[in-house]
């Protein structure tokens, strides 16, 4: 893997690749969010003011946003509305790698998460462009939660899992969803 330009984007890009495993980056870990909470809070503080276009440099600046801005708040703000405060900038990031193609450069697992932004969002155009994406990866990359998330968003408009910490009200439909599991 070629190194990105920046400092914190070479860390982060070690840290979850390298250091961390998917238990960790699909599961919930109080040691991972202290973790990314030390290494990169800071960036995250500092840098999600900034447009998508400061980090649409290089593929590998871009995968790293994508983690600084898509996944590391998830961990950092769980049960709150800050989790998806930088979902905007994620997507706007990942859009801009991926047109650029510079998504064929990384690998399945790194693609998997460069496009999560898509799948994270609550638009139908960014589900149908994910599931897409997704499909393409095949199943060991996301595929089947790539169409459980769209599968969602055509259903209710919205994720009902974030309802509660967005202060959405919930209707007996998105009650029984979550409740059967959609809530990741």
């Amino acid at each position: 893997m070629a190194a990105p330009q920046r400092r914190w984007a070479a860390e982060l890009l070690h840290v979850w690749f390298h250091e961390l495993t998917p238990r960790d980056w699909f599961g919930s870990s109080a040691r991972v969010d202290a973790l990314l909470r030390k290494r990169f809070g800071r960036e995250l503080v500092s840098l999600s003011g900034q447009p998508a276009t400061r980090f649409l440099d290089d593929p590998w600046t871009a995968l790293a946003a994508v983690l600084l801005f898509d996944q590391v708040p998830r961990n950092l703000h769980r049960e709150s509305a800050k989790a998806f405060a930088c979902d905007p900038l994620a997507r706007g990031i990942a859009q801009g790698a991926i047109a650029r193609g510079w998504d064929r450069a990384l690998t399945p697992q790194q693609r998997q998460f460069l496009a999560m932004p898509l799948q994270h969002s609550e638009a139908i155009a960014d589900q149908r462009r994910s599931l897409a994406y997704f499909t393409r990866l095949g199943r060991r990359y996301g595929a089947p939660f790539a169409r459980d998330h769209w599968r969602m968003i055509a259903r209710f408009g919205r994720f009902p899992h974030r309802n509660a910490v967005l202060g959405r009200a919930s209707t007996a439909a998105e009650k029984r969803a979550v409740a059967a599991g959609f809530a990741w």
